[in-house]
């Protein structure tokens, strides 16, 4: 991760003041580096040292970061990872330009990697995250949304990106096609259950330890699993406030839909469904050779589930 560090501050140079200053504001503000992370232990758990690794690791991360910046426009956010975000401090206008500076970026390092196939997975991946941030955009405000329509939506904005680090693990490689697809599986799954927890925690975190206001997936109106969960539970004037707080955006209820969530048992059927998204996860690298960077990507589904920021 040193490696990709070093690439990630290279390759973060402009010549445009602003750019250099968003873009280092939001990459050296405290992410987990999960995405890239991700790439380089799958590397490592199918035994391969590709030297374009730690440059499409860095691609993944600046994608990612692109999307951070972009979401917390749409969504109107003024914290992230514990800090002001870039919309806060330097406008909306700003932070979507430099979004698609960093795109962009992206796309010449995986030009550098001179591999079509790469071309394909993360270009695939970055259409489908734009797709699901649209999907997610129509949903807003939808208190009729369906457990599908949610796991559609939270698979094609973020776990896509975990499906494309892990399967470009496989394309450095050059591994077969049944390896390939279990590396993938293995980000997608992992993805879909870091998504729900995220949204768990959006009801029952902490703001400092989350880094960010509980409460912003009701005051945006997203309908996330805990209250998908808990709607299939509650009637009359319960459900009715649910259903009000989601299609207006109402924080003003936010304790008592909590409390809900709470007793309802909303928070806890989320878990269980990512607990059975870590499992699918650990099953399906189950053929890979038994090694640390595979015992690694084990324990990384387990902990998933006692993450509380």
């Amino acid at each position: 991760m040193h490696l990709v560090d070093e690439v990630i501050r290279d390759r973060l140079r402009s010549d445009v003041a602003l750019v250099s200053q968003i873009s280092q504001h939001i990459i050296q503000s405290g992410g987990k580096r999960l995405r890239p992370s991700l790439l380089l232990i799958m590397c490592g758990a199918i035994g391969h040292t590709n030297p374009h690794r730690h440059t499409l690791a860095a691609a993944v991360e600046f994608i990612h970061t692109a999307t951070l910046l972009h979401d917390d426009v749409v969504d109107e956010s003024t914290m992230r990872r514990g800090k002001d975000t870039a919309n806060e401090l330097f406008g909306n206008a700003a932070s979507v330009l430099v979004g698609d500076f960093l795109y962009s970026r992206a796309f010449q390092i995986m030009v550098d990697a001179g591999n079509m196939r790469v071309m394909q997975v993360l270009s695939d991946a970055t259409n489908v995250i734009a797709e699901g941030e649209v999907l997610q955009l129509m949903n807003m405000h939808d208190a009729q949304l369906s457990r599908a329509d949610y796991l559609h939506v939270i698979q094609s904005k973020t776990a896509k990106l975990f499906e494309a680090s892990t399967r470009l693990a496989a394309v450095l490689g050059a591994c077969d096609h049944a390896t390939e697809t279990s590396c993938a599986e293995y980000g997608e799954a992992l993805g879909t259950a870091f998504q729900i927890i995220d949204d768990v925690l959006d009801y029952e975190g902490d703001t400092q330890e989350l880094g960010k206001n509980l409460g912003d997936d009701l005051r945006e109106g997203k309908l996330t699993l805990p209250v998908i969960c808990t709607l299939e539970h509650v009637r009359g004037a319960d459900r009715d406030l649910i259903v009000h707080a989601i299609e207006n955006g109402d924080l003003s209820q936010l304790g008592r839909v909590n409390k809900l969530i709470h007793q309802h048992g909303g928070l806890s059927q989320a878990r269980e469904i990512a607990h059975q998204e870590a499992k699918r996860a650990i099953a399906s690298i189950s053929a890979l050779p038994d090694n640390p960077h595979t015992q690694a990507l084990n324990a990384l589904g387990q902990s998933l589930l006692l993450r509380r920021s």
